[in-house]
C-alpha cells in the first residue's frame, strides 16, 4: 500500500462523500469487471455507514453489481477528469463482448481492496467498499441502490483526521459533474460559527 493511502474509520466514511463528488462505481463478477461514472451518489447513515447511488438499467456495472452483491465507490480527482469522462461515455457491455473491459481499454491500474472482489482504481483520493443492501423495488422502480460500507480508504495528502484539506493540492481536488463533460473542482474551506440566539448574549 502506498504511504499516502490509509484506512478511514467507518464512523468517518460518510465524510468521503458528504461534499457531493462525482464517483466511479466499480464491480466484478464471474471473472468480469467494469467501472462507470455516477454523479448521483450520497451518504445515508453514520454507523454502520450506508450510501446510495443511482445506476441506470442499461449499465454493465449494474449487472455485475447485482450479480455479485458488492461494489466500490471510487472518488476520482481533477487529474483524472479525462478518465471520468471516458469511462462515463463508453459501454462496458460492448467491450466485454469483445473480450475487454474499461480497465484494459483505457490502461487503468487497479488494486485489490480489503474485503471485496470489485477492483479499486489507482489514482483516486478515496475508496468505499460496499455490500449491496437488497431493495428490489428501489432497484427496478427508481434505479436506486443502497450499500453498507464495509471498508474505506483515503489519500492522506487530502484527507486525514476525518477531514478533507485540498490547499496546495489542485490535481487532487475532487470532481463535481455539471453536465456535458463539464466539471467543477472542490473549492477552499470555510468554517462556520454558531450564531447567538436572538436576545442572548
Amino acid at each position: 500500500m502506498p504511504a499516502f493511502r490509509r484506512p478511514v474509520p467507518l464512523d468517518k466514511a460518510y465524510r468521503l462523500l458528504n461534499h457531493g463528488p462525482t464517483v466511479l462505481v466499480s464491480a466484478a463478477h464471474g471473472g468480469q469487471r467494469n467501472i462507470m461514472a455516477a454523479a448521483w451518489a450520497m451518504p445515508l447513515d453514520f454507523l454502520p455507514p450506508k450510501v446510495a447511488v443511482v445506476l441506470d438499467k442499461s449499465t454493465w456495472t449494474r449487472q455485475l453489481l447485482e450479480a455479485s452483491g458488492t461494489f466500490v465507490l471510487n472518488v476520482p480527482c481533477a487529474a483524472q477528469a479525462d478518465i471520468v469522462q471516458s469511462v462515463g461515455n463508453s459501454s462496458g457491455l460492448e467491450l466485454s463482448q469483445a473480450g475487454r473491459d474499461k480497465f484494459a481499454a483505457y490502461g487503468l491500474a487497479s488494486f485489490a481492496g480489503e474485503a471485496l472482489q470489485a477492483p479499486l482504481l489507482e489514482g483516486c483520493v478515496a475508496w468505499l467498499e460496499c455490500r449491496l443492501l437488497p431493495e428490489p423495488h428501489n432497484h427496478q422502480q427508481y434505479d436506486l441502490f443502497l450499500g453498507e460500507v464495509i471498508a474505506a480508504q483515503a489519500d492522506t495528502r487530502v484527507f486525514s483526521e476525518g477531514r478533507w484539506h485540498f490547499d496546495g493540492q489542485d490535481p487532487l481536488r475532487t470532481l463535481h459533474h455539471v453536465a456535458g463533460g463539464h466539471f467543477l473542482t472542490i473549492g477552499g474551506a470555510v468554517d462556520g460559527r454558531q450564531l447567538p440566539l436572538d436576545g442572548a448574549s
